[in-house]
């Protein structure tokens, strides 16, 4: 079996709808004008994923992990996506969060959202500190909060694959 037939195999093995929790961080935006958040949970949807719950909060690492925290202990989401928080300013903490609760980073998921970005907008794409990864079986991605942002992570890398994350995180 070649690699590309195993990984299609594993794909054909793979939930075609993953249940998600989808969080912006951001200290401006609300629920209305969240329009990175909204769309993150329109394109999910448009994958055949479900989006359980959506929250917005401020980027307070301990807000994150509250949150998060929260979240898992439903025991209901086999995916947690976030938007918002992953450049260099001196609020933006969600890779700094993140990489603290991570059990299994997936650093090949951050660096192919690097190259792909810089496809589109050059040398620019290495301020995002995109992230991604395992807490325990439950996938947990970053990704900016800017609509172009989310519309690349979700058609190129996201909502192709997430099934496939899911699968092999609880195996």
């Amino acid at each position: 079996m070649t690699v590309s037939e195993s990984t299609n195999q594993h794909r054909r093995e793979s939930p075609h709808s993953v249940a998600c929790g989808v969080i912006t961080v951001s200290d401006t935006r609300t629920m209305e004008t969240d329009t990175g958040g909204k769309l993150l949970a329109e394109m999910l949807e448009q994958f055949g994923h479900r989006v359980l719950v959506r929250d917005l909060i401020p980027d307070e690492p301990e807000r994150m992990r509250t949150l998060i925290s929260s979240w898992l202990v439903r025991g209901d989401l086999e995916a947690i996506l976030m938007t918002g928080g992953t450049g260099i300013g001196q609020r933006d903490q969600t890779f700094e969060t993140i990489s603290a609760l991570l059990t299994k980073p997936l650093p090949g998921y951050g660096e192919i959202f690097r190259m792909l970005s810089y496809a589109d907008i050059g040398p620019a794409a290495m301020l995002s500190r995109a992230i991604g990864g395992t807490i325990g079986q439950t996938i947990l991605l970053t990704m900016p909060g800017s609509r172009a942002a989310v519309q690349l992570a979700v058609e190129k890398l996201i909502g192709p694959e997430l099934g496939h994350l899911v699968r092999e995180a609880t195996r």
